[in-house]
């Protein structure tokens, strides 16, 4: 299959436009009752809905049809990146949105302080989700930790979350997680799915042996899973592929690092989408794209809340007249995948999209919501291509051939 961005490379121009990707994270939904409206349907959007009325609406695929994809690749997805091409580990990711500075010879890893019981098996794989203040003195204890032959690194990332970083000779990223991803029974052990990932694995069995004795009167943080463990992969920056300049403006360290993974300029956004916006404003000049990443459509999903989701998405709605003041030539309203609350879950429904931009062919659209985006002009595609998308919409591709 030809390579996209080999072709955006020979195509891109720069005409001084500006590009605007606002996420909202997991915003697609369900109805509770069969005909009934989803959570971006229930909540009042009137921003959102005028933005929609001038633009066009389609429904977007992060991976393939039904498949529910984690937010790394449907992050890569949004930036033109195939995330079947370029897979990565959740570890790598989490480092790099604490700006550590992963090498060749790295190993990165998420950890999740969880909760043990007597008997060895996990009550909470979130260790009731501690404050971040407890977990940076557990990943003090933790980070002292020795190992024959390799250097380690452990860093708190936020509440339970930490990343654990091995630095050593002959270290390769493909081992299973620790975390079986339930409860009632105990962690998993590191198992090596190829043969030049033993070191790594025997490694990483021995980091939690020691583990386990440091952390045992920590409870309810009393021991740690592994996810994600990976190498930093080779991967084009979005500057090559697509001639912009972008700027990432989010709050949570995982998503400045799938921003930092391209290349992007990561900006200090402080904590509230207030925040985020006064850094838009302030960075306007000084970048063609951004990123924008809401976390909250996310959260509320996986916990169910039906009506906290609806308030978040209202949330969102709120910041599109600051957006829209700037005068940015594309703005795009989308999520990198959907987490419908009935489900409490990232799920493998497509994603409501909205591109609004002067050369908009309208669609009839009145109203931002998953019924409308299914008969809206962008139809059903692979967001994969949003980005080319994007660039059409703010004139920033060339004709390609004679």
């Amino acid at each position: 299959m030809y390579d996209t961005h080999e072709l955006t490379r020979k195509l891109q121009k720069n005409n001084g436009s500006k590009i605007v990707l606002l996420v909202g994270d997991g915003l697609g939904g369900l109805p509770l009752e069969p005909g009934g409206k989803t959570e971006l349907e229930t909540a009042k959007t009137p921003n959102l809905d005028a933005l929609a009325a001038r633009g066009t609406l389609g429904l977007s695929t992060p991976v393939l049809p039904g498949i529910a994809p984690g937010s790394g690749p449907g992050h890569l997805g949004l930036f033109g990146y195939d995330p079947l091409k370029y897979q990565i580990g959740r570890g790598v990711l989490e480092a790099l949105g604490i700006d550590f500075e992963l090498g060749p010879k790295d190993v990165a890893i998420r950890g999740n302080f969880c909760t043990l019981d007597a008997d060895g098996k996990i009550t909470d794989r979130r260790a009731g989700r501690i404050a971040s203040e407890i977990g940076a003195k557990l990943c003090e204890k933790l980070d002292r930790i020795q190992i024959p032959g390799v250097e380690v690194s452990v860093r708190p990332v936020k509440e339970y979350r930490l990343v654990i970083v091995f630095r050593g000779d002959g270290l390769e990223g493909d081992v299973d997680d620790t975390d079986p991803q339930a409860t009632g029974v105990p962690p998993l052990t590191a198992v090596a799915r190829s043969a030049g990932s033993n070191k790594t694995a025997e490694i990483c069995n021995e980091f939690l042996r020691q583990a386990r004795e440091v952390l045992k009167n920590d409870a309810p943080a009393n021991f740690l899973t592994m996810r994600g463990i990976d190498r930093l992969p080779h991967i084009p920056t979005f500057e090559e592929v697509y001639g912009l300049r972008a700027g990432a403006i989010a709050v949570y360290p995982m998503y400045r690092g799938l921003a930092r993974l391209v290349s992007m300029n990561v900006l200090d956004a402080g904590l509230t989408l207030s925040d985020q916006m006064d850094r838009l404003e302030k960075s306007w000049n000084d970048f063609d794209f951004f990123f924008i990443h809401f976390k909250y459509t996310d959260s509320t999903g996986e916990d169910g809340n039906f009506a906290a989701k609806v308030q978040r998405t209202e949330e969102l709605d709120s910041c599109i007249p600051r957006i829209t003041a700037l005068k940015p030539d594309v703005v795009i309203v989308t999520g990198d995948h959907s987490t419908p609350s009935k489900m409490k879950s990232h799920s493998w429904h497509p994603v409501p999209t909205l591109l609004a931009a002067d050369t908009c062919r309208f669609d009839g659209s009145t109203a931002f919501g998953e019924a409308q985006c299914l008969r809206g002009g962008l139809g059903q595609f692979e967001a994969k291509h949003l980005m080319l998308l994007a660039l059409a919409h703010a004139g920033r591709l060339e004709k390609y051939g004679a």
